[in-house]
């Protein structure tokens, strides 16, 4: 008998490819534009003092590390509600530090927030036709989640005047990335006030809420923001920041009892789970108010270093009121210009373009740096090197 000949169909085609697939739906990566600033930078005789990113640089405390060991020894699933002893400790923190009431019950433990900020349009089922409102000045991932769900991503100056028609989905950022600009509560409760209105779900991200410096930073589930009600609203933290745990990928949301049980519907069939041995870690860390203080108190004194001598050297600083970061501008040039002329003197910052149109002329400058690289950035800004004024 013989054997019949195999082909392969004509009309098989090869699968896309990553770039293909993400045509159309998602912006470049940005940071890769500032490589060739980055290599200039590195070629300073002093070595390189990168201020463009936020990633932690200080060590991770030692009670986080120690319940880590101690919870290592986890071969089971972990549950993607979190233990219990972690809800508790969330409500705690927000009790604690932020003056909120939660129950417990109301707490989803995220994988780290941008996670949760890049799939939660997707994991409420937003899609084409909606719109999701996010800051003129914005994290670019508040656009990106917005795009992955086939959504429309729209920047608005002001929520409380915005076109309702066709929003689902607001995000609120205090402290600001990247201007570190504090929403006060007034403002926070007309944007609730719209939101609800509307039947608009109102999410503020408050990574950076320990970290206010001119100004206190206010939850949106404050009772004088949302009047003791979390109808409506979630509030997104992470312990990158507050705990030096960016690699742990440690973060939570709370809120709506009703919106975060559907996301923790959906979160089980998608097995988004925080690992069991950073779930402790996490009950370590919200547990313990000592090493946040420690850490605000590097922050504050690097920022006191860092914001006189920009000013020295002819920069502008606004608003920065809170957050870790600096709002920088100069009369001479725009944000790539700037960029360029920081790193002629081996600094690199972040051009504001990169968090929306409105930043063209400023840069934003990171305090995650250690002290040594960010003294050594204020004695090049100083020391007649900056030349704004030269």
């Amino acid at each position: 008998m013989k054997t019949p000949e195999v082909t392969a169909p004509q009309s098989l085609a090869a699968p896309p490819s990553p770039a293909q697939l993400a045509a159309g739906r998602l912006p470049d990566f940005p940071w890769d534009r500032l490589a060739p600033s980055a290599e200039l930078a590195r070629r300073h005789p002093g070595g390189l003092v990168d201020l463009s990113v936020g990633t932690p640089v200080d060590p991770t405390p030692a009670v986080v590390r120690a319940a880590l060991r101690a919870a290592a020894d986890a071969p089971g699933y972990p549950l993607t509600a979190g233990t219990a002893a972690l809800r508790a400790a969330a409500a705690d923190y927000l009790r604690r530090r932020l003056g909120v009431a939660v129950d417990p019950a109301a707490v989803l433990p995220t994988v780290g927030s941008k996670e949760l900020v890049a799939l939660l349009p997707g994991l409420l089922g937003l899609s084409a036709g909606d719109r999701v409102l996010l800051p003129e000045l914005a994290y670019p991932t508040y656009d990106v989640g917005a795009r992955l769900a086939g959504a429309e991503p729209v920047a608005v100056a002001d929520v409380a005047r915005a076109d309702p028609a066709g929003v689902r989905l607001v995000w609120l950022n205090s402290p600001s990335n990247p201007t570190g600009a504090v929403t006060g509560a007034e403002e926070l409760r007309a944007v609730v006030a719209w939101a609800r209105a509307h039947g608009v779900l109102v999410v503020s991200d408050e990574c950076y809420a320990e970290f206010g410096w001119e100004a206190a930073p206010v939850s949106v589930l404050h009772p004088g923001v949302c009047d003791g009600s979390s109808v409506g609203l979630l509030a997104v933290h992470s312990l990158s920041k507050r705990s030096n745990m960016a690699g742990y990928r440690a973060g939570f949301v709370a809120g709506d009892p009703a919106v975060v049980a559907a996301l923790l519907e959906v979160r089980r069939h998608a097995g988004l789970m925080v690992p069991g041995p950073v779930q402790a870690a996490m009950v370590a860390a919200l547990s313990d108010d000592a090493h946040v203080e420690q850490q605000r108190a590097r922050y504050a004194g690097r920022r006191a270093l860092l914001r006189p001598a920009l000013a020295a050297a002819g920069w502008q600083v606004e608003p920065s009121e809170g957050g870790l970061y600096l709002w920088v501008s100069s009369p001479a040039y725009d944000c790539w210009g700037s960029v360029q002329r920081l790193a002629e003197l081996g600094i690199l910052v972040a051009p504001g373009e990169f968090y929306g149109p409105a930043g063209g002329r400023h840069v934003r400058v990171a305090l995650t740096a250690t002290d040594e690289r960010v003294a050594a950035a204020a004695d090049r800004l100083t020391g007649g090197q900056a030349g704004l004024r030269q």
